[in-house]
């Protein structure tokens, strides 16, 4: 198989718009690599100047040894996966997936062996003869990898493969998918604007903004500790709580209550911060009514600790998302269902131990000490 090496990449558009600005990754040989990131950021656009579908402006892009930034598509060694499957409607299966291996001038007889022998390994074998329009979408998908997986290449590139598929088989696909690239081998770099899937199969991940790369890592890397507050926000099923603070007698306060400032961050006296910790890590358990403020009521000193009053309650199956209207902020904790509050009861929060992080509220959101 073969590492994948991007130095310095640019792909500028006329006008100076930058889709790809400045990326710099190395990718493990046989590595699940996934690009993820909302709509507009470069993410495809990164994936296409690797394919050589795009020209890139400047940098460079390696594999293993072989620098492929001026070659064709076609010598690249690289098979790619679109979103809509881009599958002949005039062709049968076979001759979809023998496909690329005609173009190479491979021998009939031997092309259509090695669509046969991957068409069954993916269950295809019952389909051979059949033509798209006959096919449902997950079978449209097997397809396509098929075509992909025949051709041997050295590196895999997914642009979004799963996006046209219903949700219950979408979790079954990213499975098989996942299943398959570890029994190939086969280096891997996958387009998602789903963190879901991103952090279910990607060995590293790359999160990306305005074609820059804001964080590298491991979903459990990427997931506990965000390198700033743009990942922060955009990864997780919900939203980190991000809440804006001030350093005061070194302690937090975030408008009608005072935290302790999070182990191993240093912070001065009047800095102004971002304290972060996700919905999942915040413990919460029933208040009392004293000290909380009804409606025309005047606000109370600030407390030590967090506790208000429920607004919201939003039902995730197993658990409950919980809105909590402490002093000026607004904050979710993630509880089971089993313990779900009525909406204006009075409940205490606090952060997991080693939880909670700190934010530079100034420039990028920068993690403090990073």
């Amino acid at each position: 198989m073969a590492s994948v090496t991007l130095t310095g990449l640019v792909k500028e558009y006329p006008g100076g718009v930058r889709g790809v600005d400045g990326v710099d990754v190395e990718i493990g040989d046989g590595e699940f690599f996934a690009l993820l990131g909302p709509s507009g950021c470069g993410k495809t656009t990164l994936l296409r100047t690797l394919a050589g579908l795009e020209a890139a402006t400047e940098g460079s892009v390696r594999i293993d040894d072989r620098d492929v930034t001026r070659l064709d598509p076609g010598d690249r060694d690289v098979a790619m996966v679109f979103q809509d499957y881009a599958l002949f409607p005039h062709m049968t299966v076979t001759d979809n997936v023998a496909y690329p291996l005609r173009i190479q001038k491979v021998a009939k007889a031997e092309r259509e062996s090695r669509a046969r022998e991957t068409a069954e390994g993916l269950s295809l074998g019952a389909l051979m003869q059949r033509r798209p329009a006959q096919l449902s979408g997950g079978q449209q998908q097997r397809v396509a990898l098929a075509r992909a997986i025949a051709c041997h290449p050295q590196v895999f590139l997914f642009d979004e493969p799963l996006s046209n598929l219903d949700a219950r088989l979408r979790l079954e696909a990213r499975t098989f998918l996942k299943q398959l690239q570890k029994s190939l081998g086969v280096t891997t770099v996958f387009v998602t604007h789903d963190q879901a899937e991103a952090l279910a199969m990607a060995d590293r991940m790359a999160v990306m903004e305005s074609g820059r790369i804001r964080q590298i890592g491991t979903p459990r890397e990427v997931f506990q500790r965000p390198a700033n507050t743009f990942v922060a926000n955009f990864i997780g099923a919900t939203p980190m709580n991000l809440l804006d603070a001030q350093v005061v007698d070194g302690r937090l306060d975030l408008g009608g209550f005072t935290l302790p400032v999070p182990d191993g961050f240093a912070v001065g006296e009047g800095d102004k911060v971002v304290y972060g910790v996700r919905p999942e890590y915040v413990l919460a358990s029933p208040g009392d009514r004293e000290g909380v403020p009804g409606r025309g009521e005047a606000s109370p000193p600030k407390v030590s600790g967090m506790r208000g009053t429920v607004s919201a309650v939003e039902n995730l199956g197993v658990n409950v998302l919980v809105t909590v209207d402490a002093g000026e902020q607004a904050v979710r904790a993630v509880v089971p269902e089993s313990e779900e509050p009525g909406l204006g009861d009075t409940i205490d929060l606090a952060p997991a131990p080693g939880r909670a992080l700190l934010y530079r509220a100034d420039g990028d959101g920068e993690l403090i000490g990073s």
